[in-house]
This record gives structure tokens, C-alpha cells and sequence, in this order.
């Protein structure tokens, strides 16, 4: 099923040149470098129709059926309210409250790999990355990935899209102390390629990835790849672009890249 993307209307202010001379860009991955959530909410959706054996005694294996409503389907409110930008371990208990935390891991593995069955040949990039990518490698800029889903997911989405030579270091939020919201591993991706948050910003599309990206003190661009601008800004997005062909997000590159200039010939 395909998602609806969000009405998009611009914000007015928009600057990165406060960041300048810029060392690194930071991305997360579902969403901002690639479409996914469609393909999280058909797996979703179906996982949380299903029957499950629960085990709870010896000798009797329990069939749980799981879903919401009565039974009826999620939907797409449902989805973004409560499961997309969110990592596993959350999603047990948001999810599966009464289930014990091992088995309701056991069902979230399960629906990654669902998602990598249906992602192996339904992805792209969003669009202009391509454009934004060569920009990044031309000026020689670092760069990594910092997402809250699992490994697996991340280097098949990685591989994918080709650019398993792009990212310097991808971190992944489970193999941190805490996970998006907290800034935990945004400062691990900081940590690792050695440069500075005053000279680095971030892209991200989901509330909790900006909320992170601001509390490890970037600046976050974010992308209204499915949530609504404003949800985004709230969140404390600097401003908000549709795309990476976005002029706005150009302005804000030919501005940072002046004021580089500017503070190289200073005195």
C-alpha cells in the first residue's frame, strides 16, 4: 500500500552559514536517503494480522493473534502516530505490551526481514540525491549514516541505493546506550569521524532523528518525506525541504559555501 505523502509549503528562513567552514554531513537513512516507510507499513500491517505461538506453558503453545482494533488492520494514522522513526526495543512495548520482551523481539526480527524480502527490488532514492552526493565528494567533506534501524536493514538499504563507498562510518542507534532521541548516536558518529558538531549538520525526516540530531547540537535539515512540515519544525528542524532538489536546500549550500570563503581570507 503507498503511503500519502504530506501538503509541503516552504519556510521562509533558511541558513546553514552559521556552520561554516563545513567538515561533515550526517544522514539517516530510512526516509531521507530512501523512501522506506511504505514498505515498513505493508510489512507491518500484514505482521500484525498474523497468529503466533506464544509457548506460555510446557505443554501448551497459546496462538496469539496479534493486531489492533478488533482485529482490524493498522492504518496509516496509526502508523506514523506510533511506529514510524521508532527503534525495535520501543516498538515491543508500544506494540506488544503483554508480551514478554524476548518474544516480541523475536516478531520484530521477523518483520525485518519481511521488509528486506519486500525492499530487495522497490527502492530509489529520493530525489536528488544523486546531485547532493557529488556535491558532498567534490568539496571533500566527511560523512556518515546514524539510523535507529537494525544492521541488516541499513547495509541492504546502503548497498542498495550504492553507496557502500560514500559513508565513512554508518552507526546503528541499538549498538549505542540509547537510540534516537537521544543524541547518543549522532555523538558516536561525531566521535568517530573526528569532527566538530559546530561544523557539521544533519539530514532527517522523522521527529525523533531531528530531536537527536539538535540535542547532539547540529543543525537538522529536515525532509517532509512523510511527515508534515510543521510536525518537523516543531521538532526543531532548522527548515524543511521536500527534496534534495529542494532549491531552498541550494540557497543554503551557496551561502554556507560564500561564507567559507569569507572566513578563509579573513585575516
Amino acid at each position: 500500500m503507498e503511503l500519502t505523502r504530506p501538503s509541503f509549503s516552504p519556510s521562509s528562513n533558511c541558513s546553514l552559514a552559521f556552520v561554516a567552514p563545513l567538515e561533515a554531513i550526517l544522514f539517516d537513512i530510512d526516509g531521507t536517503l530512501c523512501d522506506s516507510d511504505p514498505i515498513h507499513y505493508d510489512a507491518f500491517r500484514e505482521m500484525l494480522q498474523e497468529k503466533f505461538p506464544c509457548g506460555l506453558e510446557k505443554k501448551t503453545t497459546i496462538v496469539m493473534q496479534v493486531g489492533f482494533r478488533g482485529g482490524v488492520p493498522i492504518d496509516e494514522e496509526f502508523f506514523v502516530e506510533n511506529i514510524a522513526g521508532k527503534h525495535n526495543e520501543e516498538l515491543c512495548r508500544v506494540l506488544l505490551p503483554d508480551w514478554d520482551f524476548e518474544r516480541a523481539m523475536k516478531f520484530m526480527i521477523d518483520k525485518e526481514a519481511m521488509f528486506r524480502r519486500l525492499a530487495s527490488d522497490k527502492l530509489g532514492p529520493i530525489k536528488g540525491l544523486g546531485k547532493l552526493n557529488q556535491w558532498v565528494e567534490d568539496r571533500g567533506l566527511i560523512r556518515g549514516a546514524v539510523t535507529n534501524a537494525p544492521r541488516s536493514n541499513a547495509e541492504l538499504l546502503i548497498s542498495m541505493l550504492g553507496l557502500s563507498n560514500f559513508f565513512k562510518t554508518v552507526v546503528i542507534a541499538n549498538e549505542c546506550d540509547r537510540a534516537k532521541p537521544f543524541p547518543d548516536p549522532y555523538l558516536k558518529a561525531l566521535y568517530e569521524l573526528e569532527v566538530s558538531p559546530k561544523h557539521t549538520f544533519v539530514f532527517e525526516d522523522s521527529v525523533s532523528g531531528i530531536k537527536a540530531g539538535v540535542a547532539a547540537g547540529m543543525p537538522v535539515v529536515g525532509l517532509a518525506t512523510r511527515n508534515p512540515e510543521k510536525v518537523l519544525v516543531e521538532a526543531g528542524a532548522t527548515f524543511v525541504i521536500k527534496d534534495y532538489d529542494d532549491p531552498k536546500l541550494w540557497t543554503a549550500l551557496q551561502e554556507l559555501v560564500k561564507k567559507a570563503e569569507v572566513i578563509e581570507v579573513t585575516p
